[in-house]
């Protein structure tokens, strides 16, 4: 279901001041799940308390918004994707030609965030992390990483890990394949199944774990993966104008305060693809970046 918050705000950038919305016109906007909180209850109120409008946020694995958005099962505004590559399957006339640039705005990286509760949250703070996650019965939840970037992280990671600490079989040992019925769980609700003793770890960014107070183990830099956020406009979207409007505010002081506040890497914006088609509002924001 779509999420509304009306809203009321502050600013935007050193430029022009933003422009207040169209009361009419509220900006949908598809975005990662693990952005929930942030977007819900930091950026979504912000932005409508700078601007006027109203924000709608649909939240989800970014793989599986993306193939949502090139089937025309679901429309938005504006996308944020937590893997730049995700864009590609959106670009080109032969993917629907949705996306023509994109921002890199944010980064977090992926750790592991785990219920204090559980009986293995000891060992967590003084064994290796995949010692710990390789104990018997010990209940483990990541994202699919077919339709999400941070399950297929999660793989790479233990991917990784397997051939830096020299440990064959260690992904097949923790994760049991892919696919795990057992593990994959849809991104929005990993959070709440971790919170209620569901599970005893998770794999999540640490926009989350740090949003949230969830107690985490960060990941040591010769294995440590991040996610990278971007945001577009999408083509054909509802209300362009909404939509630049809001992605400046994302980019300005004040979304990139709010950014921070909730335990993102904010990261100087960078441009990829059709320049040319960047509204004229947003080249300002780049520009002053």
């Amino acid at each position: 279901m779509l999420r509304r918050s009306v809203i009321v705000g502050a600013g935007l950038f050193v430029l022009p001041a933003i422009a207040r919305a169209d009361p009419t016109g509220a900006v949908k906007v598809l975005y990662a799940g693990s952005l929930v909180n942030l977007m819900e209850h930091g950026v979504g109120p912000a932005f409508g308390q700078a601007t006027g409008g109203t924000f709608l946020g649909f939240a989800g694995g970014s793989n599986g918004l993306a193939n949502q958005i090139k089937g025309k099962l679901r429309q938005g505004d504006v996308f944020i994707s937590a893997n730049p590559k995700v864009n590609d399957d959106l670009t080109g006339a032969e993917n629907g030609d949705w996306v023509r640039w994109y921002i890199a705005f944010a980064q977090s990286p992926l750790v592991i965030g785990y219920n204090p509760a559980s009986r293995f949250s000891a060992d967590l703070k003084v064994k290796p992390w995949y010692e710990v996650l390789q104990s018997p019965g010990i209940k483990i939840g990541r994202t699919d990483p077919k339709l999400d970037p941070k399950g297929k992280l999660t793989v790479q990671l233990l991917d990784r890990a397997e051939q830096v600490y020299k440990l064959p079989g260690l992904a097949q040992k923790v994760l049991g394949g892919p696919d795990n019925p057992e593990q994959v769980r849809p991104e929005e609700n990993l959070v709440g199944r971790l919170q209620s003793g569901q599970i005893d770890v998770g794999f999540f960014y640490s926009t989350e774990t740090s949003d949230l107070h969830i107690p985490s183990i960060p990941l040591p830099p010769e294995v440590a993966l991040s996610a990278h956020y971007t945001a577009t406009i999408l083509q054909g979207a509802p209300n362009p104008a909404g939509a630049a409007r809001f992605v400046a505010f994302l980019l300005g002081p004040e979304g990139r305060q709010v950014m921070r506040a909730h335990g993102l890497d904010v990261i100087k914006p960078i441009l990829s693809g059709d320049a040319g088609a960047v509204p004229s509002l947003l080249k300002l924001s780049l520009n002053a970046g």
